[in-house]
């Protein structure tokens, strides 16, 4: 999706979160809503990556760390040309990871304790190159800052709900319909925007690792990792799940509400199309990854101090 399609969308949903103003408080309300959107998109942008790291419980992870994931966060990020991240740390069984941050300049990418785990040395590079497509793309901030237009329709559609809006323009049959598509509405075009740029994130994240190969791998892994293993942090704030590279989410029965995501499979299927034109054999990016020092195979060794 390009960013006329993307800018398009984040259009629509101003209207939608106006909208909503309007049925609650008439002109008035659609004005204060605009205002509460306007306030609540400056704070989103520049506290956007605390915010999420904060609610995952993600620790810092510095350059040197006995795993060598700085190292290779860092090798990465100059073959795709960004700024070296800040890396952290997430301690969750379940394999998973996701970028997040305002621009290139000030991003971080954060991979769980269970995705050190579970991949191997090649498809944690696919990951994070992955990640790192998506912050090149600029897609962090577009998709915080949609996450954000979504809670707060929900928040207006919950005033709605107590306070009854402004039935005598709809009447209490569109008030109550009001409720439930203008959320319903908000989650699809959410949708919409993660799944066209996760696949995106996947082309770019091949070209930057030089093997869609592995990224096709890890997706598989993390996918059957995800499915088994919960991850509570995500659950408790399921607005954050289209920011993981798979949706973390399957304990609770709203979840399905949270698919952000395309088809694990389509997404495998793509990337391994993309193989034949980057051949079998490493390259010299290739070989400086392999070099870097990161975590083996189904490592059992409990978090700790990453310094």
């Amino acid at each position: 999706m390009g960013y006329i399609k993307t800018a398009v969308l984040m259009a629509a949903m101003t209207a939608l979160f106006m909208g909503v103003g309007y049925l609650i408080g008439g002109t008035g309300g659609a004005v204060l809503a605009l205002i509460v959107a306007a306030l609540m998109n400056v704070f989103t942008w520049w506290n956007s990556d605390r915010m999420v790291l904060r609610m995952h419980n993600a620790q810092p992870v510095t350059p040197g760390d006995r795993l060598g994931l700085h190292a290779l966060t860092a090798e990465l990020a100059k073959n795709a040309g960004l700024p070296e991240p800040k890396v952290y740390l997430i301690d969750t069984p379940q394999p998973n990871a996701f970028a997040t941050g305002r621009n290139p300049a000030n991003a971080a990418v954060a991979v769980t304790l269970g995705l050190l785990r579970s991949l191997t040395r090649e498809e944690l590079a696919g990951v994070i190159a992955h990640e790192l497509a998506h912050i090149r793309n600029h897609d962090t901030a577009i998709m915080t800052v949609t996450a954000t237009f979504a809670g707060a329709i929900s928040m207006l559609a919950n005033f709605a709900l107590f306070f009854g809006g402004s039935r005598e323009r709809l009447g209490l049959i569109g008030t109550l319909m009001m409720m439930f598509l203008a959320p319903m509405a908000a989650a699809l075009v959410q949708m919409a925007i993660s799944r066209t740029r996760e696949y995106a994130a996947d082309k770019a994240g091949a070209e930057i690792c030089g093997q869609p190969l592995w990224l096709a791998s890890a997706l598989e892994k993390i996918a059957m990792g995800a499915a088994r293993i919960d991850n509570h942090a995500a659950e408790r704030n399921p607005a954050t799940a289209h920011m993981f590279i798979i949706n973390p989410l399957h304990a609770h029965k709203h979840d399905s509400l949270f698919a952000t995501h395309p088809a694990t499979e389509n997404r495998v299927a793509a990337l391994r199309a993309m193989a034949p034109q980057y051949g079998r054999t490493s390259n010299a990016a290739d070989q400086q990854i392999s070099a870097s020092r990161v975590p083996k195979t189904k490592t059992r060794r409990r978090a700790g101090p990453w310094s």
